[in-house]
């Protein structure tokens, strides 16, 4: 299975359960890795026979940058599902993490997996 990344993609939204959170934007970070095989887009080198992953980043970043949900699960989730349903991308992992939420810490977030591997 080959991989296609984004790492660290940092997105301003609206995010967070408390009165304070919900009249700011805060940055999140995504990381994904996406399964996708690349060797068809070796030979031809061109983009319209791989993931094209700027294409993937500015779906999320439209995508979050909208959005105002009070849990990162369910941004998560639902950035999967994205992912997974608008670009056919049988199996991701995705890390969305909220810097700075948790004092002390450099940054709190989720990792999760969906689909299947092949």
């Amino acid at each position: 299975m080959d991989i296609v990344y984004i790492r660290d993609l940092k997105i301003e939204t609206v995010i967070g359960i408390y009165d304070w959170e919900r009249e700011i934007k805060q940055t999140v970070s995504l990381d994904l890795e996406m399964a996708h095989d690349i060797r068809r887009a070796a030979e031809t080198d061109d983009i319209a026979d791989t993931l094209n992953y700027k294409a993937v980043a500015k779906r999320l970043i439209s995508f979050i940058g909208d959005s105002e949900f009070l849990l990162v699960e369910t941004m998560a989730e639902r950035c999967a599902d994205i992912v997974r349903t608008e670009f056919s991308v049988p199996w991701l992992k995705l890390r969305l993490s909220k810097p700075g939420a948790v004092r002390g810490s450099q940054d709190v977030g989720v990792i999760i997996e969906r689909g299947e591997k092949t």
